[in-house]
């Protein structure tokens, strides 16, 4: 009972550390990066809340020493730093609001549009990789191999792009942005999910390639069974541990996506938000929204460990 305990509980603590790791490096760099921007950071934000027209010395020196720009930036830091092991992530220097209350709803969006992507690729690239890999060195096999190198090559905003083209201009089928209803969610979670379909399908392809040749399958059919029964019954689940390690991978790719298309659609979720804090020069914002972001891959991929713990418990009895 005590070791199982410690299966469960030693990858818990690890992730625990990395999270903590994760909270200082991010807070740390993200501030190092928006005060070597060049400009005056408190002419910046004097325009971003009054408006350029507006702005003059005199209003960038009262938002200097309003916000205590003008303090050291080591005592910035630790200010910050302090206020997060109080669960506190400031107030945003442009409209005063409370950050955590700020990234409330954009979380929403974000998970929503990162929900609906992580599936549709899966559902776009497991079925190719799963025909490439039991059809290897055939035509099948090529074909999938040519489109994942396509999707793959081509970046997330062209990517968007041609698809706003197609489907939003050409063809009048979706809205190119925004966020109305269900309509607006299609196009960028299609962006998102045929870049990493392009990665998974690859993934699963060997993963099933290596199982098809392996010991096990070759005993299935041995006994009678069906090339589709075999797989069904002994393949999928060994082919799907790598697929799933891989996904913990794909998540920096998700982040990195999510930066970009939000922004090309105009949806409103924390990578939008992050891009727009970082041009008014939001310190406490961007520094918000990046711990945010970081911690949500950590956590993300303490859920894919304990999903192939569950799918082959061998891995924790080997660990322990």
């Amino acid at each position: 009972m005590r070791r199982n305990a410690w299966r469960v509980l030693r990858p818990l603590l690890s992730r625990l550390g990395q999270a903590g790791l994760v909270a200082l490096l991010v807070g740390c760099i993200g501030f190092a990066l928006m005060h070597a921007l060049p400009g005056d950071q408190a002419f910046r934000l004097a325009a971003e809340r009054y408006g350029p027209d507006m702005v003059d010395a005199r209003a960038a020196a009262a938002m200097r020493a309003e916000l205590g720009l003008d303090r050291p930036l080591a005592v910035q830091l630790l200010e910050w730093l302090g206020r997060v092991l109080r669960l506190d992530l400031g107030r945003s220097l442009v409209t005063g609001e409370p950050v955590i209350e700020e990234l409330r709803v954009q979380i929403g969006y974000t998970a929503l549009l990162a929900g609906t992507a992580l599936p549709l690729s899966a559902l776009i690239g497991l079925p190719l990789g799963i025909v490439a890999g039991l059809w290897r060195g055939r035509w099948p096999d090529h074909a999938v191999l040519g489109l994942s190198v396509l999707l793959r090559a081509v970046p997330a905003y062209a990517l968007g792009l041609a698809l706003m083209v197609l489907l939003s201009v050409r063809l009048r089928w979706l809205p190119p942005g925004g966020f109305e209803g269900w309509a607006e969610l299609v196009l960028p979670s299609l962006t998102l999910a045929l870049g990493l379909a392009a990665v998974s399908s690859r993934v699963a392809r060997e993963s099933v390639a290596a199982v098809a040749a392996s010991p096990v399958l070759v005993f299935a059919r041995w006994k009678g069974l069906s090339e589709r029964d075999a797989v069904r019954r002994h393949g999928l689940r060994n082919a799907a541990i790598p697929v799933l390690a891989v996904l913990g991978l794909q998540l920096i790719g998700l982040v990195e996506g999510i930066l970009i298309v939000e922004t090309l659609f105009g949806w409103p979720g924390i990578g939008h938000a992050l891009v727009h804090a970082i041009f008014a020069r939001d310190v406490p914002l961007v520094q918000g929204s990046a711990l945010i972001m970081g911690l949500g891959v950590v956590l993300l991929n303490a859920a894919v460990d304990f999903a192939c713990l569950l799918i082959d418990p061998r891995r924790g009895r080997q660990e322990a």
